[in-house]
């Protein structure tokens, strides 16, 4: 089986960002890695794995779907739990837990900070309870064959939750969710002529690098706010 996490950056830094890919891309796709190596530089510890249906893809090549939600969650599930015996064994000595997500993740990471997930992990649990807020990156709130917006893992949620969008994403630009009911802790900030993983057009004056660089700018001022 493919590795299934990568333990990055500070061993002493005091919050702990738990990073989970999107539907198409694993852990090692450019945006991940350009993410993690940002947020490391910024002082933070970063635990990004693959979800079972990745690790399978990158076993035998083969492009599976996602599993379904709760096997997602599921396996959210067991990472904390392995994070949480991390802490045992001082391997992790962060207290503080930020989860962030691209896409599905950060679907996948509101949906288990919600009330709409039951966590049955007792070692979860432990973790869970160190959760100060979730990030995500390029939520995706309408599916591109269209439907009704997908806000309730926002919206059941009751920790901070931080939204950032690009301006041309496809599964929901900021302009359309201004005009969703979502409740007050979610902020959403647009992320200059981004589309649904950053990428802004070349004649926007703006570059991915520019952009990930505002995310992690933004991520960081969020993390420095909670309590």
């Amino acid at each position: 089986m493919a590795q299934d996490y990568l333990l990055e950056g500070n061993p002493n830094s005091d919050t702990l960002i738990v990073l989970a890919h999107g539907a198409g891309a694993n852990m090692h796709h450019d945006f991940m890695c350009q993410l993690a190596s940002l947020l490391v530089a910024q002082g933070y510890g970063v635990y990004r794995f693959n979800f079972l249906y990745m690790q399978a893809n990158m076993q035998d090549g083969k492009r599976r779907p996602p599993d379904r939600a709760p096997k997602l969650l599921s396996h959210l599930e067991s990472v904390l739990a392995d994070i949480y015996a991390k802490q045992d064994q001082a391997v992790i000595s962060a207290k503080r837990i930020v989860l962030v997500g691209k896409s599905m993740g950060s679907r996948m990471m509101a949906w288990l900070s919600s009330s709409l997930h039951e966590c049955d992990n007792a070692d979860a649990k432990q973790a869970l309870e160190q959760v100060l807020g979730v990030v995500c990156l390029g939520y995706p709130f309408v599916p591109l064959k269209g439907g009704e917006p997908r806000l309730e893992p926002l919206n059941q949620s009751s920790m901070p939750i931080l939204v950032l969008q690009g301006e041309r994403d496809k599964f929901g630009n900021p302009q359309q969710i201004s005009q969703w009911p979502l409740r007050d802790g979610v902020e959403v900030v647009p992320i200059v002529d981004g589309d649904h993983s950053f990428v802004p057009r070349k004649s926007s004056g703006t570059s991915l690098n520019a952009n990930l660089n505002v995310a992690v700018s933004q991520i960081h001022e969020f993390i420095r706010d909670l309590s």
